[in-house]
């Protein structure tokens, strides 16, 4: 079987081909020929997710998926959320989405946190969504030299290592975003 992930993110590409089962061939963007940006202009992470799935549907007409994915902290009442890549302004930069981040979180102690991600599979019939959270703290400082985005500060609960410190084998058994493909999967295999 044969599913486009509508996305240009070398990171969350390299996670999924790990978590998906081998009989399903994972096609990027390139290997479709899109290069174009997908404006993500929702206000939710399910409205994101759909506008990248169904731009890319309405391009090949075949099975494709999308996710959008944030940082959920409780003091910031929700966010970055859904600016959570664009956090600290254009052009979109991970280090300084941190930095802006700890800033805003000095000498603050609820430092509660969660790693959400919302995936729409569309087909020609289909529009469906899956979703992941998983609940933690956000780090004093960036530890870790694996991962992307806000890996390098993310603490999950039970653990006490960052998403960065971890190998990605251990960050994807238990990731916001494995938890949104084992859904997908388990939805993929009942058919």
């Amino acid at each position: 079987m044969e599913l486009i992930f509508a996305t240009n993110n070398k990171h969350k590409l390299e996670e999924i081909k790990k978590i998906l089962p081998s009989h399903i061939v994972l096609l990027r963007l390139v290997d479709i020929g899109y290069t174009d940006d997908i404006e993500e202009t929702g206000a939710t992470f399910e409205a994101n997710a759909a506008i990248k799935a169904n731009t890319i549907f309405l391009k090949t007409g075949k099975p494709c998926f999308a996710d959008d994915s944030g940082m959920a902290v409780d003091f910031l009442n929700g966010n970055p959320g859904v600016r959570s890549a664009r956090y600290a302004g254009e052009p979109a930069n991970d280090k300084n989405n941190v930095k802006l981040l700890l800033k805003e979180l000095e000498n603050v102690s609820n430092r509660n946190a969660s790693f959400n991600t919302v995936i729409c599979y569309r087909t020609e019939k289909t529009e469906l969504f899956f979703e992941g959270e998983i609940k933690g703290t956000v780090a004093d400082k960036p530890r870790g030299l694996y991962g992307f985005g806000y890996d390098p500060i993310f603490i999950p609960n039970g653990h006490d290592m960052t998403f960065a410190e971890m190998m990605l084998d251990q960050k994807n058994s238990m990731s916001h975003r494995k938890l949104a493909v084992e859904k997908l999967i388990n939805y993929l295999t009942s058919l």
